[in-house]
């Protein structure tokens, strides 16, 4: 009997499975073990066991549904035979998980899994009570309990800790006393900072007798800058921030003006509900500032794949993928990723609705480019200072040239009469044309030419024309619009660009004996300083003709279907000998195809005002040439306008404005950094459900929307990315504020109210304190997403104020600590061991913000298998000592002694660090460079301090962990020293390189054997088991 075959009786009507077990279709059960007597909860009792073993082949995927049963739902349960509620012994299911027939029992002995005793009891009961099924619990709206009334009141904080007591006396348990001041100052600081407190903050919270000391300090250290950095490094393992693009190549990606957002944030105390949407779709708000489109970089840390013969559509499409699945992880909790391929097993989420949700994200300009586009350039705040400065000297230049004074008008009245008003110009009739191409082209009577079809997508014109003038003073080209050419515009492509022009005097040969070699003709060459036009398209100016740059000249785009002129001006008036040709080339020379002039007439002038009349714009021309009593008010307009523009009253005016305008564009970028752009609606993507997640293999398409599972978007809002940001902390979301409050709450305590902080699906872990986490989740939105206030809450309970020593009473207990019976502890994450250790040695340099840092590390010789520089160039200075957050993080070759300690490559999401113990940590902390240089800057500390070694040794320890050292502790550090210094007198080379290497040169005066034994104290300080923990 197949699998589907056996469950198929699921369905029939009860009445013949009891037949059929009459008949001794079944083997006999096993007992029912005894039911509990408690009030069964489906979420608590029976959703686990349903979900472990059930629901894989049960549960909502009924492409892989067996035996057409479903489980997941109360309908589904209760349709046959399977479940009927208060029956257990007619309860399908209770046979199937008792028998002893092999071929019969579930789960199947394949899947590995069996019922313990305790689960079928549980079941057994559950049906008992009629089967009842509940919605699984994150999915409910939180509900902010009462407080829980407990015996010992007096203990209690503030509210978190009602409901912590409440469960400690339930389980016969008593928390612990308050932890020492030592203990609770440096808890706070590295909680809350990720930085050890300063001997002067210790003494400061130990000295403060008053009854909100402790408050005090705690609103200290949330004020400093270092908080920021502290929580940036938590969001950026979320945001998969590095500084490469990832893959095998992984090339470099300037991408750290995104981590500044986040330290900003941080510090502003900028409500996460703001800074969920501005991350997601700050782009979409109105008027988004720099600001909010740098933190749409968020998804931009997704990786690209710059390797040949990619496809770049293939993992644009990956990107995409990673960015459903990462959305869904940070705020919802859920482990979304499972029904791109198909519906969910476990949740309630159909793949189509994983498409849907795709289709949200699945329209931004950005693509698996190496080019990183779009982006947005980034200025420093000197920078920033500067611009603004300019920009506002600008505005108010601008503001003055444009408001013309009395003088000014006086000014523009002598200047009409005495402007040249026309410029005469000599059209002759070309005596040959020539294209490079060998296009044909028509000399006509208008002495125009008419290039009837293009003879190749680049060209190059020579038109001879007679000149009968002693001087030239300008050329000028007329682009003609006719009717045979595409646009009815002067050129093929209804447009063109001329790139340059070239001009030279031919000069008859001279005459020559009978019978000798004819002389070559004389050419003298016309150098143009000028260029002006009546009109031009952005980018393409006449400017570039005089100067020319490659792919640019000038052209005529959004006006090329009327008459154009361009005027070419020698630096001083070119005599003409007598009998000369002017030969003209037109270049037509850039990527733009067939942009190539299709009829044209060139003309040259004598005539000295050719340039002041070339500057006037043919607009402004014709007013000038009308009568000042006929002009329309508009006109005259136009005309002030002008001269605002060249009158010589304002010419201080316009040189200090076109320096300040110079002066800005110097202004360059200090980065730039990749960002959210929306695609236009014309070229947005329609988005289908992938077959089996192939994005080649293509279903029907769908529409933008979320999981019915949860509440609904908005119906009068676009369903668009600030739409899906929006409903993620909208006040009906039930996950959102659960998942960042037992975030926060993970970080502080060291383990989640949910430790399955990256799943709160039916595969995750029911929360340990339900109420309490609801209450924190309300909380959260009631304070307006304040995380600095929620954080205090936190910190200041009196659960989080207990010592961390346990009793063997706890220990058999809450041997993991879920119940909080002693205060929190657990070993330091990888950036905060080295911060502290460079922070007690007095090392740590305090610069915030810019570029990535390569702090000292092995040199691995990659270049040499990869062909490029990647070899790891150790920073100089101060960058060498900054905070882990700003090393430099590639994703194929993370920082060694932090990937040591755990720290991800951040390749994808990482929701929670998992924390190990290894011999290789120990390696790093005692012979890596960066411990060496602490222990070595700790050793100097130490020996200049005043007092004989037992003081010394007191300031080394309470740097390292706060609190003052015992007699003992004392005593056996001075013995260590005193041993090392009798070691080091025997070898003084041994003792340099011990006092000096990597650090460098003693301070002046100092006696190297002694910081020689000094920094071996300083190495054990630094390697002391209380150093990595946090107590």
């Amino acid at each position: 009997m197949t699998h589907a075959i056996r469950f198929a009786v699921f369905a029939l009507p009860l009445g013949l499975v009891a037949a059929l077990a009459a008949a001794g279709a079944e083997p006999a059960a096993a007992p029912v073990p005894a039911a509990p007597s408690v009030a069964i909860d489906f979420n608590r009792d029976i959703r686990p066991i349903l979900s472990n073993t059930c629901f894989a082949c049960h549960g909502p995927d009924d492409k892989v549904r067996k035996g057409d049963l479903r489980l997941d739902t109360r309908e589904g349960a209760t349709a046959g035979s399977a479940v009927v509620p208060g029956k257990p012994a007619a309860s399908e299911l209770l046979k199937r998980v008792l028998t002893v027939d092999a071929s019969e029992v579930m789960p199947p002995p394949k899947v590995g899994r069996k019922l313990t005793a305790k689960e079928i009891a549980t079941l057994t009961e559950w049906i008992k009570q009629g089967a009842p099924y509940a919605k699984h619990w994150s999915y409910a709206k939180p509900v902010r309990a009462a407080l829980p009334m407990v015996k010992d009141g007096a203990w209690a904080k503030n509210a978190i800790d009602a409901f912590i007591l409440t469960r400690l006396e339930r389980d016969g348990l008593k928390p612990q006393p308050e932890a020492d001041r030592y203990t609770l100052v440096r808890r706070v600081a590295l909680d809350l900072t990720g930085l050890p407190p300063t001997a002067a903050e210790v003494d400061a919270f130990v000295t403060d007798k008053s009854a909100d000391a402790y408050e005090k300090m705690v609103d200290r250290v949330l004020a400093k800058p270092g908080y920021g950095e502290h929580w940036a490094r938590m969001w950026l393992d979320l945001a998969r921030y590095a500084d490469s693009a990832g893959y095998a190549d992984d090339p470099p990606r300037t991408i750290w003006g995104y981590r500044d957002y986040v330290i900003k944030s941080f510090n502003a105390n900028k409500p996460f509900d703001q800074f969920t949407i501005e991350q997601l779709a700050g782009d979409l708000l109105p008027n988004p500032t720099d600001e909010q489109l740098v933190a749409t970089a968020f998804h931009r840390n997704t990786l690209t794949n710059n390797e040949g013969g990619t496809n770049d559509e293939e993992f644009r499409n990956v990107a995409v993928v990673d960015r459903v699945n990462t959305t869904m992880a940070v705020w919802m909790g859920t482990s979304m990723a499972c029904a791109q391929c198909h519906t969910h097993k476990f949740d309630p989420i159909t793949q189509k609705e994983y498409f849907r949700f795709f289709a949200l994200l699945n329209n931004t300009q950005d693509a698996d480019r190496s080019d990183e586009s779009p982006t947005l350039p980034l200025f420093t705040d000197e920078q920033k200072s500067k611009k603004a400065a300019l920009e506002q000297e600008i505005a108010a230049l601008e503001k003055t040239l444009k408001a013309p004074s009395a003088t000014v008008l006086a000014g523009r009245a002598k200047w009409e009469a005495s402007a040249p008003h026309a410029v005469t110009w000599t059209t002759p009739k070309p005596a040959a044309f020539e294209a490079k191409s060998k296009a044909k082209g028509e000399i006509l009577e208008t002495g125009a030419v008419f290039v009837p079809k293009a003879g190749a997508s680049t060209d190059t014109y020579t038109v001879r024309i007679p000149i009968t003038t002693d001087k030239l003073t300008a050329v000028r080209l007329e682009a003609l619009p006719h009717a045979a050419l595409p646009g009815k515009s002067a050129g093929h492509a209804s447009n063109f660009v001329v790139s340059a022009v070239q001009a030279v005097l031919a000069l008859p040969p001279a005459k020559t004996p009978a019978g000798a070699a004819p002389a070559a003709a004389l050419v003298k060459p016309i150098k143009f300083t000028a260029a002006y036009a009546d009109y031009a398209q952005a980018g393409f100016e006449p400017t570039n003709i005089v100067a020319p740059q490659k792919n640019k000249g000038w052209a005529v785009a959004g006006a090329a279907d009327q008459p154009h002129a361009l005027t070419l001006v020698p630096s001083a008036p070119v005599a003409v000998p007598p009998g000369s040709t002017l030969v003209v080339t037109l270049e037509q020379n850039t990527t733009f195809a067939n942009h190539v002039l299709g009829h044209f007439r060139l003309g040259y002038t004598a005539d000295a005002n050719a340039v002041e009349v070339a500057k006037i714009p043919a607009d402004v021309l014709a007013d000038l040439n009308l009568d000042a009593a006929k002009r329309t008010a508009a006109q005259t307009a136009r005309l002030t306008r002008f001269y605002l523009t060249v009158a010589p009253e304002l010419k201080a005016d316009r040189d200090r404005l076109a320096a300040a305008k110079t002066d800005l564009a110097a202004i360059k970028p200090a980065t730039t950094v990749p960002i959210y752009r929306e695609l236009p609606a014309n070229q947005r993507r329609t988005t289908k459900v992938q077959i089996r997640g192939n994005f080649q293999d293509l279903a029907d398409a769908v529409t933008e929307g979320v999981p019915a599972a949860w509440h609904a978007m908005p119906k009068e809002t676009a369903p668009n990315r600030l739409a899906l940001a929006r409903w993620l902390v909208d006040a009906d979301n039930p996950l959102t504020p659960r998942v960042i409050a037992n975030r926060f709450w993970e970080s502080v305590f060291g383990t989640g109210l949910v430790r399955t902080s990256e799943e709160f699906g039916s595969q995750g872990e029911l929360p340990t304190h339900p109420e309490l986490l609801d209450w924190l989740a309300t909380e959260l939105v009631r304070e307006k997403w304040d995380v600095k206030k929620f954080l205090k809450t936190l910190v200041t309970s009196a659960a989080y104020r207990q010592s961390s020593k346990v009793t063997p009473e706890a220990l058999e207990k809450d041997p993991d600590n879920r119940l909080l019976s002693r205060g929190p502890r657990h070993r330091l994450q990888a950036e905060t061991v080295r911060d502290q250790a460079l922070a007690v040695s007095g090392l740590l340099s305090a610069k915030m913000y810019g570029p990535s840092v390569k702090p000292p590390q092995p040199s691995f010789g990659l270049s040499a298998a990869f062909g490029r520089t990647l070899d790891w160039q150790t920073s100089a200075g101060e960058d060498k000592y900054r905070r882990g957050l700003y090393t430099e993080w590639r994703r194929t070759n993370p920082y060694p002694s932090m990937a040591a300690f755990d720290a991800p490559s951040r390749e994808a999401c990482t929701i929670r660090r998992l924390r190990s113990n290894t011999p290789l940590q120990a390696l790093v902390t005692l012979n890596d460079p960066v411990y060496i240089e602490a222990a070595q800057a700790l050793a100097r500390k130490m020996a200049a301090a005043p007092g004989p070694p037992a003081e010394k040794v007191a300031v080394g320890f309470r740097a390292c962990v706060v609190r003052p050292p015992s007699e003992k502790e004392a005593a056996r550090l001075i013995e260590l020293y005193q041993q090392a210094k009798a070691e080091y007198a025997k070898d003084l080379a041994k003792a340099a390189k011990m006092a000096t290497e990597p650090l460098g040169p003693l301070p002046k005066g100092a006696d190297t054997v002694d910081l020689a034994a000094w920094t071996v104290v300083g190495n054990v300080l630094l390697n002391l088991d209380e150093m990595f923990m946090r107590r």
